[in-house]
């Protein structure tokens, strides 16, 4: 027997009626309001190409480690699913027959927010009403299937369809930025802009340091054997992006440590970075440099700074050595802000120039450390919940975390983080009716006027975003 595929008009808004009630009232007010993407990783070649999407599976499955690893922690083998192997080994490339095993196991993602956002796509993105299931899988994908090879379909035309003002893509310095260079030439007036990731060229833990930091110096025209030059490579490459569009960069360091050396200090751990001589910690304290190194560059250049520690990445070995980095097997770890960050909050936290945007992966900081930081030095505001707390309760979590202490306006809305393209109306979507229900408590314990909670929901779905990263 298939079940249905339905939504429920007022999912996740409060069950208490009079809350419902407000809650309503405020979601009618932001459900319709452009959608800012200021941070995620969707293809730029996408929309460069503006070529149909191949498959359902190559679309929905194969590029969102959600998916995948929920069916991985499964026992499926990411062989199956048509993840590609580091070394071009045999993979899955029936795009049926991947939809299929996905469609199977549909109930392991009940009571997830990959649930909420694939059921809301499928039903609103392509008028999907039948639920995945092995009978369903079929029908399914052929109805998704001829969707895609209609004009609408294609990325451009979904871009338009979303709503989407901006949304940013996240390339390292090495990219020469090709797709955004022919996306701004096409004239299409559709606005995707590119973010600076520096990681492949800050971490000595990157695999392939050495060699990122010789082609770094090749691309930017500098000497990067020596400490003085890998820097000035650096900004030129910052340069480039902002040429390019970038607004922001982003840091996806495992810690928030910063560090302060003398520059005899830099140049040394720099050299043993270089040739893999420098020990644990060493490169700790050289990545902790290169944060702060980054925040003086932004303070000159005006990038905005976002820092996503708090990640042990690539956890299973074996899935690292076969498949390669972000394939679902990164764990959240304990993070210290409140000395972590000092030595550079010491230099810059009063700097009117610089805005450092901070996100988290320790929920136990929300409260402790990051709404108190936030909420005294004019340099911070905290990065809406991410990655694993991308969900309703995470976010629920959040605003009554941080909100008692540093207020909504240290904070900068939402962003959803993902490859998932068709997933972003979605993400949004939860993330405006989880504010509304927010606001509607605050109002009807009279803790806030409606027509506050009113401003305070725009400016959560909308303008808080642009006003954040500069958009």
């Amino acid at each position: 027997m298939t079940r249905p595929l339905t939504l429920h008009e007022d999912r996740l808004l409060p069950a208490e009626p009079s809350q419902r009630a407000v809650a309503r009232r405020l979601y009618a007010e932001v459900r319709g309001l452009p959608l800012v993407s200021p941070h995620g990783h969707t293809d730029p070649r996408w929309f460069a190409d503006d070529q149909p999407f191949s498959d359902p599976a190559s679309l929905l499955i194969v590029p969102d480690h959600y998916v995948y690893r929920m069916l991985y922690s499964q026992g499926i083998p990411l062989e199956a699913l048509g993840v590609p192997r580091q070394d071009g080994g045999t993979v899955e490339r029936d795009g049926r027959k991947i939809w299929r095993l996905f469609c199977e196991n549909w109930h392991l993602f009940r009571g997830t927010p990959t649930r909420m956002w694939f059921t809301q796509e499928l039903h609103e993105v392509f008028g999907v009403r039948e639920a995945p299931s092995a009978e369903t899988a079929d029908r399914l994908y052929d109805r998704i299937a001829e969707c895609l090879g209609r004009p609408e379909f294609r990325p451009r035309a979904l871009f338009e369809r979303f709503n989407l003002e901006v949304l940013a893509t996240t390339e390292s310095p090495l990219d020469p930025l090709a797709h955004h260079e022919k996306l701004r030439a096409s004239g299409w007036r559709g606005r995707v802009i590119t973010t600076y990731r520096p990681d492949p060229v800050v971490d000595p833990d990157f695999e392939g340091f050495p060699r990122n930091v010789r082609k770094l110096g090749a691309i930017a025209g500098e000497d990067t054997a020596s400490f003085t030059g890998y820097l000035r490579a650096l900004e030129n490459r910052r340069a480039y992006f902002a040429a390019h569009r970038a607004t922001a960069t982003d840091h996806g360091h495992p810690t928030a440590a910063t560090s302060d050396l003398p520059r005899p200090d830099c140049e040394r751990l720099f050299a043993r970075a270089l040739t893999g001589e420098a020990t644990a910690e060493e490169r700790e304290r050289f990545r902790g440099q290169m944060l702060t190194e980054m925040a003086r560059m932004s303070v000159e250049d005006g990038l905005v700074m976002q820092i996503h520690p708090g990640a042990l990445r690539n956890h299973n070995p074996q899935v690292m050595a076969a498949f390669g980095r972000d394939k679902g097997a990164d764990i959240p770890m304990r993070t210290d802000y409140v000395h972590a960050l000092r030595p550079l909050l010491d230099l810059f936290g009063n700097e009117r120039r610089l805005s450092i945007i901070l996100f988290t992966l320790d929920e136990s900081t929300y409260s402790r450390e990051l709404s108190t930081l936030a909420g005294h030095y004019p340099v911070l505001k905290l990065g809406p919940p991410w990655w694993f707390h991308d969900s309703p309760e995470g976010m629920r979590r959040f605003r009554e975390s941080v909100t008692e202490t540093a207020g909504f306006y240290n904070t900068v809305g939402f962003n959803d983080d993902t490859r998932a393209f068709p997933s972003i109306p979605a993400r949004h979507d939860v993330a405006r009716r989880i504010d509304c229900g927010f606001l509607a408590r605050l109002v009807v314990e009279h803790r806030l006027d409606e027509d506050e909670a009113r401003e305070v929901a725009i400016d959560l779905a909308y303008r808080l975003a642009k006003r954040a990263y500069k958009l």
